[in-house]
């Protein structure tokens, strides 16, 4: 290890690499990880370019050292984990704007810029890159787990917005995946098959994303109902109106109660189950669709209808959604943890599987709020728990089991954007079976046959006996 630590540095440059105990701490540990294991990356390794990336991977390849790649370090299953230690490769000097071809409505960056940063160097140009998950979240870390957001409703996912990838192979050898084009049927879809592979298949260091224009008239209502399910509901009719809707969030009474006691926003809240929309377009196709929603939800009861054209009083009215996560982390006292954990249903079965949910937990008297993407059926659970009491963290692990076994009874997906990391293997065996696993397995390991690219998370290894990660 000691002589691969020395030739990055000759090829590198002295501080290129770090050993540090604290950095390696920060690269290998994530406190809102649903899981974490006790082993660190032997070193931290920081790339300027797609080059510098093939050199490191080409001399872990010589050795067998496995490789990691972290951008935001936010992902939250255990994602950017080392259970095999190896070298953590950190995109921090890779944050670039590459270039951006307005006219052809697209931009080519580097994995460590976040999506807020992109859309502030790019509004000049009248152009956005739609999704939107947390703000701490980059492209990187997005692609490798084909996130989405809350715009997911009208502009689809990460698989939806990337053109192509730059991406780093495990031997070294540095591929395409495509052209620019927005559509091709030239041989295999590449970009697809590495979108959503956490970093397993090949190190992606540049990718061209898709850009909208920016609408003419953007609106945000807030509106709040009795009931989980009289929200449901009306997200329900909504979605079968047909209604042009750009984002459709709902966050229960508990979660709103915990973004008032975080005061994580300038505004209080009513505590009670909210949904959150967005409308944009046309000045009369924004109005005529708010009239609309208002409409339906007052069919299901809804209790107040607030919405606002004004851009500072819609990042107001939108800021407890975008807060959530970190409102409930900032509520942690002495051992508290916070599980976040997501799982995604057909639209049909969203207030099934949310009402279900919510009674368990209440009756085993677990502390969590309930919040999801109710336009695409994507619903997250928030629970914090004493994460030194077994027999408590015992009891959650297994609400998150049944969640999740209630998702793929009724058809859906053990994780709509969160990624399947360390945490949700043995799930994705169930959802998957393992004849598919199989076929994935096969691909890996054509691809990467040490398999050194991000061991341990996704699947194991087809000839490891015990599984690393739940």
């Amino acid at each position: 290890m000691e002589k691969a630590i020395e030739e990055v540095r000759t090829k590198l440059g002295e501080d290129s690499i770090t050993t540090d105990d604290d950095e390696l701490h920060r690269h290998g540990y994530s406190e809102w990880s649903t899981i974490n294991v006790d082993v660190l990356p032997i070193a931290v390794v920081y790339p300027k370019s797609t080059e510098e990336v093939s050199e490191i991977a080409k001399i872990c390849y010589k050795r067998k050292i496995p490789i990691v790649p972290y951008s935001g370090g936010s992902s939250l299953e255990g994602n950017f984990s080392a259970p095999y230690g190896g070298f953590c490769i950190d995109f921090a000097f890779m944050d670039k704007i590459l270039a951006l071809h307005d006219d052809d409505l697209d931009v080519v960056v580097q994995p460590a810029i976040g999506w807020m940063k992109l859309n502030e160097d790019i509004s000049h140009s009248g152009l956005f890159f739609p999704v939107d998950p947390g703000p701490s979240a980059m492209i990187g870390g997005m692609t490798g787990t084909n996130c989405s957001g809350t715009n997911a409703v009208r502009y689809g996912t990460m698989k939806d917005n990337v053109l192509n990838l730059t991406v780093v192979l495990a031997d070294g050898t540095v591929i395409k995946t495509k052209r620019r084009p927005r559509k091709s049927s030239a041989g295999y879809n590449l970009t697809g098959m590495f979108i959503g592979s956490e970093g397993t298949l090949g190190i992606v260091t540049e990718i061209t994303l898709k850009l909208q224009v920016i609408p003419q008239e953007t609106s945000v209502a807030v509106v709040t109902f009795p009931t989980i399910r009289d929200a449901a509901s009306a997200a329900s009719k909504i979605i079968k109106a047909g209604i042009p809707i750009g984002a459709m969030e709902i966050m229960d009474e508990v979660q709103m109660s915990v973004v008032n006691k975080s005061k994580s926003t300038k505004k209080v809240w009513r505590e009670v189950p909210t949904m959150f929309f967005k409308f944009s377009g046309t000045k009369a196709g924004v109005k005529e669709n708010v009239g609309l929603v208002k409409d339906l939800s007052k069919q299901c009861k809804s209790i107040d209808f607030e919405f606002t054209a004004d851009a500072d009083e819609q990042k107001k009215l939108w800021s407890a959604r975008k807060e959530s996560l970190w409102s409930m982390l900032s509520l942690r006292k002495g051992d508290e943890e916070v599980w976040s954990t997501d799982v995604a249903v057909p639209l049909s079965r969203l207030p099934d599987i949310i009402e279900v949910s919510k009674r368990e937990m209440d009756e085993l008297g677990i502390f969590s709020s309930a919040l999801g993407h109710v336009g695409d059926g994507n619903f997250h659970e928030c629970i914090m728990y004493n994460g030194k009491d077994p027999e408590e963290k015992k009891k959650v692990e297994e609400c998150v089991t049944r969640m999740v076994d209630r998702a793929l009874e009724m058809e859906g997906t053990c994780t709509g954007e969160h990624g399947i990391g360390l945490g949700k293997k043995k799930s994705l065996i169930k959802e998957l079976g393992l004849d598919t696993i199989g076929v994935m397995q096969k691909v890996k390991l054509s691809l990467d046959p040490h398999w050194l690219m991000n061991p341990g998370k996704v699947f194991d290894h087809p000839a490891q006996d015990k599984p690393m990660g739940t």
